[in-house]
């Protein structure tokens, strides 16, 4: 999918990650149309790109459903928006946890429903969704944003078989920790000696190469945090085992403790 001339459907614009990916698809071409909650961030922001602002709201089903009606013709879904969603199953109410799967899980769905049959009736197109590494590897103290991620994945994959002749490419990006930007970097917790970050901009890069080369998968971290997903996959007990005696429990309630208000 070329994304020079594309018109690109960019949620979660507000944040720093998703500044950085609008400034990347910016530079390649893309048209874009930015949405958030927060409208006097993303004004000057579309100002700067030339591109379309929307403030939506996508815990409220029916400002996704608004949104799928009034981008009209998009060519690119960059489904990037989501909340924090740290901490023990038990520390919320019932309407956090439908806030916290309506904006991780939900909405990607409903605007890919949206949008992809008039991408396929085309026969271009391209739907990515922003999952995380914890999308591969379940961690203490993150449960509701594991289910999320881990259902995001999932949809990404079985999405991409079902569009696989139709000329519409459906990808997921998997970033690690990321410095400088993002809920990680928002909560300023400390990690272990050894554990690598990788840059917004990298996040950004990696979204242009699932795009542009119709990749499945993409993970943005280091080569040691990468392997240690990969091992969780093979062996999640003992994964799990030896990310306690990093500090995983102590990194997962410092992350809730600062998210505390983001629900």
């Amino acid at each position: 999918m070329r994304i020079s001339g594309s018109t690109i459907l960019l949620t979660g614009a507000t944040g720093g990650i998703g500044h950085a990916v609008a400034r990347e698809l910016h530079k390649h071409g893309g048209k874009l149309i930015l949405t958030g909650r927060r409208i006097e961030v993303l004004e000057p922001l579309a100002a700067e790109l030339g591109a379309r602002a929307l403030a939506i709201d996508l815990t409220d089903s029916a400002e996704v459903e608004r949104l799928a009606t009034e981008v009209g013709e998009v060519d690119i879904l960059v489904a990037n928006a989501a909340l924090p969603a740290s901490g023990r199953l038990e520390t919320y109410t019932v309407a956090e946890i439908d806030r916290s799967l309506d904006v991780n899980l939900r909405a990607p769905i409903v605007l890919a429903h949206a949008l992809a049959p008039a991408m396929v009736e085309r026969g271009s197109g391209h739907l990515l969704f922003m999952s995380s590494l914890l999308g591969k590897a379940a961690s203490p103290g993150t449960a509701l944003y594991n289910a999320a991620k881990f259902g995001l994945r999932g949809f990404a994959s079985s999405l991409r078989a079902d569009l696989r002749t139709s000329g519409v490419g459906v990808s997921a990006v998997f970033p690690g920790f990321i410095r400088d930007a993002g809920m990680f970097a928002d909560a300023g917790v400390e990690l272990p000696t050894g554990v690598g970050t990788r840059t917004p901009e990298d996040v950004a890069a990696a979204v242009v190469r699932a795009i542009e080369r119709n990749r499945a998968e993409v993970d943005v971290a280091p080569l040691s945090v990468r392997a240690g997903t990969i091992f969780a996959g093979v062996a999640p007990e003992l994964a799990a085992n030896v990310s306690r005696r990093l500090g995983s429990e102590d990194i997962a309630d410092a992350m809730s403790s600062a998210q505390s208000d983001n629900r």
